[in-house]
């Protein structure tokens, strides 16, 4: 049976053959690029090349992972973008909608897989069932819940009237932003947006919400911001600032509370599209993924340390308490 044949047959069972299966099908060694701002070692990475490997691609054996992409700056997304195809790469990962821009404008053949925002709002995708193009992912609601986390966050500072919004300026848009005013005027609070467009602007911008009053700060989703979250954790500690992040995860790291989807889990997800792909299936059929479950985490050794209480409503709704 030649090889196209037998792709096409292959796709035909996609919906009874296990991923796993998929795999051990092929007798080669496939190549995957990756752009995105954050390391290797970030945890949704972690979970993503692990996730591989219990599907049967293991790095060094029959696949090849061009990792110059990690950690990367978003001015060097083009460049990377386009050295990744003249490699000849068999798909490229991106992290974020700057990431799969500059995939885009690179290829139009290269399969990319990636996770974002709001990919089809960021004009990434023709539609979430059918992408279109050489494009599929996971998009992760993340408008929608930056709403929900001035909820939290309003909750937990009940007396707050002034909250801050930290926002990366290259993802965030004025339409978002004016909802999220929006809800914030509904519940009685003034917000303050403070943008920012590269990492080393973040600590001036928290220095004016500092000057703003600010009782609180909602950090909005961005993977700009997401990968700078450490360093602004230890910023707003430093100003005793109550703080809501995007990613559960990141209040095992310190940060007050937050509330999203499991990092972790959107990388395993995500891995799981790319073996589709490196199995054969176009990404323009392959349905753009949504998230299914959020979980509410708090830190109570960080509001301790604010000297907040958290009231037993929200501490029985959260789905992970770290004292």
């Amino acid at each position: 049976m030649r090889r196209r044949e037998f792709v096409n047959l292959l796709g035909s069972a996609v919906a009874v053959a296990p991923l796993a299966v998929w795999a051990q099908e092929f007798k080669r060694t496939y190549r995957i690029g990756v752009i995105t701002r954050s390391p290797r070692m970030a945890i949704n990475y972690v979970a993503f090349f692990d996730e591989l490997q219990k599907l049967d691609f293991f790095e060094g054996q029959n696949l090849i992972v061009d990792a110059r992409g990690f950690a990367a700056r978003s001015e060097q997304f083009p460049e990377l973008a386009l050295a990744l195809v003249d490699s000849h790469v068999d798909a490229l990962v991106c992290g974020g909608d700057l990431a799969i821009r500059a995939a885009q404008q690179a290829t139009q053949i290269i399969p990319i897989v990636g996770i974002t925002d709001d990919m089809l709002s960021e004009g990434l995708v023709h539609s979430l069932a059918k992408p279109g193009g050489n494009t599929t992912g996971i998009s992760i609601l993340a408008t929608e819940l930056d709403g929900k986390r001035l909820e939290i966050l309003s909750e937990l500072v009940p007396h707050a009237r002034r909250i801050s919004a930290l926002a990366d300026y290259n993802v965030t848009r004025p339409g978002q932003l004016t909802g999220l005013e929006n809800a914030a005027r509904e519940r009685g609070v003034q917000l303050s947006v403070h943008r920012i467009v590269k990492a080393e602007e973040i600590s001036g911008a928290l220095d004016q919400v500092r000057a703003s009053g600010a009782e609180g700060l909602n950090v909005l989703a961005s993977p700009l911001l997401n990968a700078q979250r450490r360093f602004i954790i230890e910023l707003v500690a430093a100003l005793r600032l109550p703080a809501i992040y995007q990613w559960p995860e990141t209040a095992k790291e310190g940060g007050l509370v937050a509330y999203g989807p499991s990092l972790a889990q959107m990388g395993r997800q995500n891995a799981q599209q790319l073996a589709k792909v490196l199995a054969g299936t176009k990404p323009a059929d392959l349905p753009v993924q949504q998230p299914t479950k959020f979980d509410l985490a708090i830190n109570l050794k960080t509001a301790k340390a604010l000297g907040l209480t958290v009231s037993s409503t929200l501490l029985n709704r959260a789905d992970e308490v770290i004292e």
